[in-house]
């Protein structure tokens, strides 16, 4: 069975460019939106146009917001950059289910939204004008184990039908397989399918920006599994004015541009697993005298909203319990949450907090939050007692 609204955002996304609509493609900072959104441009761009039978619609652009300075989601800053191109086909990518309020304002603007998420349902469902979420209710598909990037590949394949050609079909794989990885979504049925056809493609890829890797990495190194080091670097994109680096080495066609773009990023990885090595080092120092405590909740000023992320996962994995990083803000803390076990939902956990939370949401393994600093201890109370009674 086919995810709700697939086929209904396929049409009209068609139905835009034969009109001669504009459409806004916006993803998510991180590999699996910014993946995303190579496919669905890609994915529009090869869609055959009939010149007699329409105007012709295009992909006018692709933007991604800044998690460090304007947050997760759709955000009031891009919607006030971008209210001047609207009317226009506003589809969001890896986001924009949680974001209730911004969609409201989208629609008051004169866009047309249509988000493609994967991230828990929060409540309720946005207003937008179609919706595609395996987890959203009414979605009998049960794939609610895809990335974002597996949705964006079925709904490519959607898109483009007999004219999906083995080579570009390929192409999508294997960023599909990358940004199912980073992901860190279970390697279960089309999951293993998509890691698998596109590993097995990325040897022998056409695409420039992934050659540039294989180049400066090694190719051994990337058939042995150094694959990680892409997606490594990938992550290490930072959307700076809404553009993003990763997005324009994957899309760039100059092997000269992409080499250089692809030394920035693995540069900028090398820089990142330090600043991230430092953030864990004085996380465990803190939390010496922590070890009975069921969750670890941890913040400072001087970290880093983007390594977040990545230092709560170290240190979940090595603790093997829920944890919390932030970084505390003037008046508000931002962070990332990881839980490592089978059976622990950091979603739900939050959602029993949510008259203290301003945003939060994610995936079960893998989310994020947001709150005032001054319910910062309530939080950790809260949630620690949430997870000692919901001990796997």
């Amino acid at each position: 069975m086919k995810i709700k609204n697939l086929k209904e955002v396929a049409e009209r996304i068609k139905l835009a460019i034969k009109n001669g609509e504009r459409i806004i493609i916006y993803g998510d900072s991180d590999c699996d939106g910014i993946c995303s959104s190579v496919i669905l441009k890609e994915a529009i761009k090869n869609i055959p146009f009939d010149p007699v039978q329409g105007k012709g619609g295009q992909v006018d652009c692709v933007v991604f917001p800044n998690r460090e300075n304007d947050g997760y989601g759709i955000n009031l800053k891009a919607l006030e950059m971008l209210k001047a191109k609207a009317p226009a086909l506003f589809i969001t990518l890896d986001l924009g289910i949680g974001n209730i309020k911004e969609v409201e304002i989208a629609n008051a603007l004169g866009f047309e939204v249509i988000i493609v998420d994967h991230h828990e349902i929060l409540g309720k469902v946005p207003e937008a004008s179609l919706v595609v979420d395996p987890k959203q209710p009414g979605d009998e598909s049960g794939l609610t184990y895809l990335a974002n990037v597996g949705i964006t590949f079925m709904l490519a394949e959607e898109l483009l039908g007999e004219n999906f050609s083995a080579q570009l079909r390929n192409s999508f794989l294997e960023l599909t397989a990358l940004a199912t990885i980073s992901d860190m979504v279970p390697q279960i049925q089309e999951n293993k399918i998509y890691i698998e056809e596109g590993l097995r493609s990325i040897k022998t890829t056409f695409r420039p920006g992934l050659k540039a890797f294989m180049e400066l990495v090694g190719y051994g190194e990337i058939v042995a599994g150094g694959f990680y080091k892409i997606i490594g670097a990938i992550n290490s994109a930072e959307s700076i004015d809404f553009k993003n680096d990763a997005y324009l080495l994957l899309t760039e066609s100059s092997p000269e541009k992409c080499r250089e773009l692809a030394q920035i990023l693995i540069d900028k990885t090398n820089l990142k697993q330090q600043n991230i090595q430092r953030i864990v080092d004085e996380i465990e120092r803190r939390i010496t005298s922590k070890k009975s405590e069921p969750i670890i909740f941890e913040g400072d000023p001087a970290w880093r909203l983007v390594l977040a992320g990545s230092a709560a996962s170290v240190i979940s994995q090595r603790y093997q319990k829920p944890t919390f990083i932030y970084k505390k803000m003037d008046t508000e803390s931002a962070g990332s949450v990881r839980s490592p076990l089978e059976g622990q939902n950091s979603v739900d956990a939050m959602k029993t907090c949510m008259d203290i939370l301003i945003t939060y949401g994610g995936h079960p393994k893998a989310s994020g939050f947001r709150c005032k600093n001054e319910n910062l201890e309530e939080l950790k109370k809260r949630l620690s007692e949430y997870f000692k009674n919901h001990a796997v």
